[in-house]
C-alpha cells in the first residue's frame, strides 16, 4: 500500500512520489514471480458503493438475473417480469472480492467514485468514517472521486484521504467523528482527483494519478470526476476549485505517465451510460420489452444509449489509454467502444450499492511495457449473499451499530400509512409535500421576523419511502425513528431561506424541464401546501399562493436547502436569489415537524397539476 506521508501528497509531487513507490496490493501476495514475456494481471472494480455497509434493501439490493412471464389473475393479461437476486453488502462484497482473486497472484481493487456520500445512517453518522475503513479492509487500491465525494465539501474529502477528526460536538448535530475514542487514519487506497484543481493554479486537490508496480509492470490509473460536478452538488463545498474537462484532462497525462515508462494506462472515471432496454423473447417465442438484464449490455447483445455522457468521452480518450472504468450512473454495463484510432476498448460499470464487481482479465506485455488491448476480457459478477461474511466487515458494522444505536433509534413521532416517494402525474409526491411543509415550518430560517411562504425540495434529494410496519429496533409499528427520517434525507443540507421576485419563481418552474434539464426527464421540485401550479408539457401555466396568482414584480420569501439555493440540479435562478439566510440542518427540521405532526397522515396531492 502507498505510505501515509506519500498518500498526503497532492498534485505531481505525489506522482513521482507514487511512481517510485511501485507499490501495489498483489492478490494478496508480492512474493509470486513473474513468468515469460508476458504476465497476467486480474483488475476488480466496482462504482457507487455509497457507503452501503450492511446489505441494502428493496430495490437497492437486488439485481435483474432474468425474465420471467406473468398472468395477470383479473384480466388475464401476460407480460413480462424481472426475475431478480439479492445482492450487495460490504460483508458479501469483500468475501467476493477475495474469493475473486484466488488463483490471480497479480491483482489490483480499484473503484469509479461515489464511495461515500448519500449514505446509510450507519455510515453518514460517523462522516463516512466506516466505509473508508470498510474500503481499507477489503483491499481497495485506487479509487476516482465522484460527486458524492464532495458532499460534505473538499476539505472533508481530503480528510476522507489523510484522516484525522473532526470536532463535531461528540453527536451533538447526530454526527459523531472518532466516536468512543476511535482514530481515524484515512485511506489506505490512492483517492484520485486529476481535473479537480484549485482554481487559478493547476495543482489538483488529490494526486491525479497513481502507478502500480507488480513485479515491474507498471500501470498507470487516472482518476476523474464528471465535469459537471457544480452543478450537482453543494456550491459551498467546491468554491475555490475548478473542474475540468475530462477528455483533455486524462490526454494531457497520457505523455506524463509514458516519461516515466508507463505505457498501461487505465482510466476510472466518475461518468456513466445508461443501458437500452432489453427485448426478451419469452417462452411463448414473443418479444418483450424489459428491464435489462445485469450481464446483457452488451455481452449478450445490449447496447448502451446514443446519448450516453460515457460515449463522447470514451471516444475521444487517446489511444493509449487501455481501458476506461465508469460509474454515476449506477448502471451494469461491459462494453467495447472504439477509440479514436477505431480500436476497441473496454469500458465497465457495475451498476451501484456493492451488488456487482467487474472481474477483469489482460495480459501485459514485458515487451512493449503495455496491455494487449485484445487480451481484455471483462465481465460483472454479482454479489450474492449466499457465501460466508467476512469477519472484518462484520466487525466494523457490528462496532458502528453499536455505537450509533442511541441516536439512530430515537422515535420522533409517528405516521399513520406509508409515505412515499411515488409522484402523481405533475410528480408532486407525499413524501415532497412533507419534507416541503417541514422546510416552511422551520423557525432557523426565519431572519428579521420575516417567514419563508414558499418552499422548494429537489426530489433527487429524497431517497426512500417511510413504511408504516418498519419497525428496525422493535418499536410500534408507525413510529419513526431518526435513522428512518435520516434515509430519506441523508445529505446533511442545511436550509437556506432568500427572496426571489414572482417572475423568477415562475423561471424556477420552467427550468425544471428546461435549459440543462431538457431532455433528461423533468426534475420536478416538491412544494408546500399553500403553493401550487400547473404545467402543460414544457409550458408553465397558473402560479398560485394561498389561490392568490404570483405577481412578477413582488417579491416572496423562499426557503430550501443550501444545494438547491447554490444553483445545483441545474437551476440557476436559485443561485440569483437575495438577502440569503442561512438555517439549520434540513434532517433537524424533518425530524422537527415529524414531532409535531405526530401521527402524520400524507394529504391529497393536489399541488402540482398537469393542465
Amino acid at each position: 500500500m502507498t505510505s501515509p506521508r506519500t498518500k498526503r501528497l497532492s498534485g505531481l509531487v505525489a506522482v513521482a512520489a507514487l511512481a517510485a513507490s511501485g507499490a501495489a496490493f498483489v492478490g494478496g501476495s508480492s512474493q509470486a514471480a513473474a513468468n515469460g514475456p508476458t504476465m497476467d494481471i486480474q483488475l476488480l472494480s466496482f462504482n457507487d458503493f455509497h457507503g452501503n455497509l450492511q446489505a441494502p434493501s428493496g430495490s437497492s439490493g437486488r439485481v435483474v438475473t432474468d425474465h420471467k412471464l406473468v398472468t395477470d389473475p383479473k384480466t388475464g393479461v401476460v407480460s413480462a417480469a424481472d426475475v431478480t437476486t439479492d445482492a450487495g453488502g460490504s460483508e458479501y462484497l469483500a468475501t467476493h472480492l477475495a474469493d475473486a482473486r484466488k488463483g490471480h497472484p497479480y491483482s489490483l481493487t480499484v473503484a469509479a467514485g461515489d464511495l461515500i456520500g448519500a449514505s446509510p445512517f450507519l455510515s453518514a453518522a460517523f462522516h463516512d468514517e466506516p466505509t473508508i475503513e470498510a474500503m481499507n479492509a477489503l483491499h481497495l487500491d485506487a479509487s476516482a472521486v465522484g460527486n458524492h465525494e464532495f458532499d460534505e465539501g473538499y476539505k472533508e474529502l481530503q480528510r476522507m484521504a489523510n484522516g484525522g477528526c473532526l470536532d463535531d460536538g461528540a453527536g451533538a448535530n447526530n454526527q459523531d467523528s472518532c466516536p468512543g475514542g476511535k482514530t481515524f487514519t484515512g485511506a489506505n487506497f490512492d483517492y484520485l482527483a486529476a481535473n479537480v484543481v484549485y482554481s487559478g493554479t493547476d495543482k489538483t486537490i488529490l494526486p491525479p494519478y497513481t502507478i502500480k508496480n507488480i513485479k515491474g509492470a507498471k500501470i498507470g490509473f487516472i482518476g476523474m470526476t464528471l465535469k459537471d460536478t457544480p452543478s450537482i452538488v453543494t456550491a459551498a463545498g467546491v468554491a475555490g476549485l475548478q473542474f475540468k474537462d475530462e477528455v483533455a484532462t486524462a490526454n494531457a497525462l497520457v505523455p506524463v505517465l509514458k516519461s516515466q515508462g508507463v505505457n498501461a494506462i487505465v482510466v476510472l472515471i466518475h461518468q456513466g451510460g445508461t443501458p437500452n432496454q432489453q427485448v426478451w423473447y419469452g417462452p411463448d417465442n414473443k418479444p418483450y420489452t424489459v428491464n435489462p438484464t445485469y450481464d446483457y449490455t452488451c455481452a449478450k447483445g445490449g447496447s448502451l444509449a446514443a446519448d450516453s455522457p460515457i460515449l463522447p468521452i470514451a471516444k475521444g480518450l487517446d489511444p493509449a489509454i487501455d481501458m476506461i472504468v465508469s460509474g454515476h450512473t449506477h448502471q451494469p454495463y461491459v462494453c467495447n467502444v472504439p477509440d479514436p484510432k477505431g480500436q476497441q476498448r473496454m469500458v465497465t460499470s457495475a451498476s451501484s450499492f456493492g451488488r456487482l464487481f467487474t472481474d477483469t482479465d489482460l495480459t501485459y506485455d514485458r515487451r512493449t511495457q503495455d496491455i494487449v488491448r485484445t487480451s481484455v476480457k471483462s465481465a460483472n459478477m454479482v454479489v450474492s449473499r449466499d457465501v460466508p461474511k467476512d469477519p472484518a466487515q462484520t466487525k466494523i458494522i457490528t462496532d458502528y451499530s453499536a455505537l450509533a444505536r442511541p441516536i439512530a433509534s430515537r422515535v420522533l413521532g409517528r405516521i399513520a400509512t406509508d409515505v412515499t416517494r411515488a409522484g402523481n402525474p405533475g410528480g408532486e409526491s407525499q413524501l415532497g409535500d412533507l419534507i416541503a411543509d417541514a422546510q416552511l415550518a422551520d423557525p432557523s430560517v426565519v431572519t428579521g421576523g420575516r417567514k419563508p411562504e414558499i418552499a422548494f425540495m429537489n426530489p433527487g434529494g429524497i431517497r426512500a419511502d417511510l413504511t408504516y410496519a418498519y419497525s428496525p429496533y422493535g418499536e410500534a409499528p408507525g413510529d419513526v425513528t431518526f435513522e428512518e427520517a435520516f434515509t430519506v434525507q441523508p445529505f446533511n443540507n442545511y436550509l437556506v431561506s432568500l427572496d426571489l421576485t414572482g417572475a423568477q419563481v415562475k423561471q424556477l418552474l420552467t427550468e425544471q424541464w428546461s435549459g440543462s434539464n431538457a431532455g433528461t426527464g423533468k426534475k420536478i421540485l416538491q412544494v408546500n401546501k399553500a403553493f401550487s401550479y400547473t404545467y402543460s408539457g414544457t409550458t408553465l401555466g397558473a402560479v398560485t399562493l394561498n389561490g392568490q396568482p404570483l405577481v412578477d414584480t413582488q417579491t416572496y420569501r423562499i426557503v430550501t436547502n443550501n444545494f438547491l439555493q447554490g444553483g445545483g440540479d441545474n437551476f440557476p435562478t436559485m443561485a440569483k436569489g437575495t438577502n440569503v439566510y442561512y438555517g439549520g440542518l434540513d434532517i433537524d427540521a424533518f425530524a422537527n415537524y415529524l414531532e409535531a405532526s405526530s401521527p402524520y397522515t400524507p394529504g391529497p396531492l393536489t399541488r402540482i397539476n398537469v393542465g
